[in-house]
């Protein structure tokens, strides 16, 4: 592998991530939003990924494209709660609300490993750029 791929590799990680934490803000941003309806009422995403690792016209995995590749983002089939009560404006007929599906918890934890995966993306691309310098300073 080029140790220029390093940088497309690490860069596609680190995309990947950045999105999975604007997901995760959403979320908690949207944890106690509440709906008249089961329908509309916000459900959890979360991102989906792939690994990348394809050859250019029949050649090696090295000279081709590697990293991460976003396939799009799901929403949660998790059931979401319904509370009682009738005195709120957006509550359907028979008196219910209907709150998201977010379990604050777990998008925490989810915004935790986002923010480490990329800090070592990060440290990949440092490494790799000294590794480099390092490289050139033995040519002086």
């Amino acid at each position: 592998m080029s140790m220029f791929k390093i940088f497309d590799v690490a860069g596609s990680g680190m995309a990947a991530q950045s999105l999975r934490l604007n997901t995760v803000a959403s979320n908690l941003a949207n944890a106690d939003s509440v709906s008249g309806s089961a329908d509309t009422a916000y459900r959890a995403r979360e991102p989906l990924f792939a690994t990348v690792q394809r050859s250019v016209s029949g050649g090696k995995a090295e000279e081709g494209t590697q990293g991460v590749q976003v396939l799009g983002i799901t929403e949660s089939q998790a059931a979401v709660e319904s509370r009682y009560e009738p005195g709120n404006p957006i509550a359907d007929a028979d008196g219910y609300v209907y709150a998201s599906n977010v379990n604050p918890v777990d998008e925490l934890v989810n915004m935790i490993s986002a923010s480490r995966s990329y800090q070592n993306n990060v440290e990949v691309m440092n490494s790799t750029r000294q590794l480099m310098q390092k490289t050139l300073d033995l040519g002086k």
